[in-house]
C-alpha cells in the first residue's frame, strides 16, 4: 500500500487576498440562461419543465453567487 506524505504549510496571514472581480462573460452567460428559462416557461411550462430544470441546475452549479445579471456593469442588455 502506498504512503501519502503531507507537508503542512502555514498560511501567510499578512498576504493580501486577491479581490474577486466578475467576468462579464459569466454574467452574460447567466443572463442568457435566465432568459432561456423565461422563454421556455412562457411557451409551455409543463412540457418544458425538464429543460427548465436542466438550465436551472446549470445556473446554480456553474456560476458564482456573486455574479448577478442584475448588478452587472455590462453595456449589453
Amino acid at each position: 500500500m502506498a504512503k501519502v506524505f503531507t507537508i503542512p504549510v502555514v498560511p501567510s496571514i499578512g498576504r493580501k487576498q486577491r479581490e474577486r472581480t466578475s467576468d462579464p462573460r459569466y454574467v452574460e452567460g447567466q443572463r442568457a440562461l435566465v432568459e432561456a428559462m423565461k422563454y421556455l416557461a412562457k411557451a409551455d411550462p409543463v412540457g418544458n419543465r425538464p429543460a427548465i430544470e436542466l438550465l436551472s441546475e446549470h445556473v446554480r452549479t456553474r456560476f458564482r453567487m456573486s455574479d448577478s445579471p442584475l448588478m452587472s456593469d455590462s453595456p449589453v442588455k
